[in-house]
């Protein structure tokens, strides 16, 4: 049922940590370094490089604690960036011949990382993309690779037939953890942090859509709802950004309320939607292009239910 699935979904989004790196491999000719690489701690930039710069540098300041206990770690760093350079040159080529592809501008994509929960429930991931689009990714309990294109079929069973799977779930399941809880141990007043929402309702007029929006919160798990009369609104659960979204013709003759729940709040916070009447009009001609550019920014995970009953 519906409800089952909220509560199932309610556990999955518990809080986590997560260490991500983001690589990009362009063909020459346009004005953008032909290699970067980003270094992302529960989703915030801790390390970036450049094939222009050839230097990793860190992004914020926790992570520059690293270097009173390693300090050799940038120029490790520097070193091991600048062989996945050279590689990606070469696999940039590489898939271009698998393609039968000899000039133009093209883009290799590779995004890998691991997620560790309170309850130490450990994730890995691994996906390459080529012009955009899907080209292989791992699957982490059988360590094979499942190809989405015809022409990833080769590097598909090259990775299968060596040493290449077992190497790459060894780090995901056991490096990448241990990676990830030094990160969190250096930068754990940031990265562990809880900031309120802040919650606001929108209508544009009184035929739009209400929308309850939330932003500017920490961790990024958090869960917008809808209760109808004081019961919750079970149908069509989906997933949305940080805004679930009220039809008018519901305003009539039933009581709505937002509830935002989030791990930074002692109890549920609670919005109704009767208290603010005619204002809201007023509002959102004034902030749609701010809740715009902040629903693109925000990396918060939103359970919305979005549909309200019969």
């Amino acid at each position: 049922s519906t409800k089952t699935l909220l509560q199932t979904l309610k556990h999955f989004y518990k809080p986590t940590h997560s260490l991500q790196y983001f690589y990009t491999g362009v063909t020459p000719g346009i004005n953008f370094p032909e290699f970067t690489a980003v270094g992302m701690m529960d989703g915030g930039q801790f390390m970036y490089y450049n094939s222009n710069e050839r230097k990793a540098v860190p992004k914020t300041d926790w992570i520059k604690k690293i270097d009173g206990d390693d300090a050799e770690y940038w120029k490790r760093e520097t070193q091991i960036l600048q062989g996945t350079q050279e590689r990606f040159k070469v696999g940039v080529q590489t898939i271009m011949k698998h393609f039968n592809q000899t000039k133009g501008i093209h883009t290799v994509q590779y995004m890998y990382g691991c997620e560790l929960d309170d309850d130490k429930t450990r994730r890995g991931y691994e996906q390459n993309g080529y012009d955009g689009e899907d080209f292989l990714s791992l699957d982490l309990k059988t360590g094979t690779w499942i190809a989405t294109v015809p022409q990833a079929f080769i590097t598909k069973q090259k990775w299968e037939s060596g040493i290449v799977s077992m190497l790459k779930v060894a780090y995901l399941e056991n490096e990448c953890i241990k990676w990830l809880q030094k990160y969190v141990d250096y930068g754990r007043s940031v990265l562990e942090r809880k900031d309120r929402p802040e919650v606001s309702l929108f209508q544009k007029d009184s035929g739009s859509p209400v929308v309850c929006h939330a932003t500017g919160f920490f961790p990024k798990a958090v869960m917008i709802s809808w209760q109808k009369n004081g019961e919750d609104l079970n149908e069509d659960v989906e997933l949305r950004e940080t805004f679930c979204t009220l039809v008018p013709e519901e305003l009539k003759n039933n009581n709505y309320t937002c509830v935002v729940q989030h791990s930074s709040l002692e109890k549920e916070l609670v919005l109704k939607v009767s208290e603010l009447g005619g204002s809201l009009g007023v509002i959102v001609g004034a902030v749609v292009a701010v809740l715009l550019l902040v629903l693109i920014a925000c990396v918060g995970v939103v359970i919305c239910k979005k549909k309200f009953g019969k």
